[in-house]
């Protein structure tokens, strides 16, 4: 997967990511339309699909809703790369689908635009400005099937 970098900073929370004044929908269409808009209005009109969140440490922390991950996954967003994440948005984002890789040197050196190349399978990242690669441990194979089957709970 290959796309734009959307870069954010440390302790980005699920409210922040999808404010709780949408959360009375739980259609993801509706809830990308509203994804990180209170830290970064014009996000929706501004990804593209296969775009990459990167962010510093602790992204997702707060509330343990779903909301969050599908909201971005909704958005057109292929893969989030952060310093860390809190554990269970960390849960919720593979069991919705969505990959997300922890590497902080990745998450470091890359600015808003950076044209960013993931292969879960290698456990690479490419910055394509920096002419860089990062590696990270590879999802094992069942992890691949549920992000391939776009989430644990996708009838086939």
């Amino acid at each position: 997967m290959t796309g734009k970098a959307h870069k954010y900073g440390d302790n980005v929370d699920t409210d922040v990511i999808i404010p709780a004044r949408y959360l009375n929908s739980s259609d993801g269409r509706e809830l990308a339309a509203h994804c990180m808009e209170d830290i970064d209005s014009g996000f929706a009109s501004k990804v593209k699909k296969g775009d990459i969140i990167v962010a510093g440490e602790n992204f997702g922390c707060g509330s343990s809703r779903e909301h969050a991950p599908l909201a971005i996954k909704e958005s057109g967003i292929s893969c989030v790369i952060a310093k860390s994440f809190a554990r269970i948005f960390f849960r919720n984002s593979i069991n919705i689908g969505l990959p997300i890789l922890e590497c902080p040197q990745a998450a470091d050196d890359a600015i808003y635009g950076d044209e960013i190349s993931v292969d879960l399978a290698k456990g690479t990242i490419f910055n394509k400005r920096l002419s860089k690669e990062y590696t990270v441990p590879p999802y094992p194979e069942e992890i691949r099937k549920i992000i391939s089957r776009g989430g644990l709970l996708v009838k086939q």
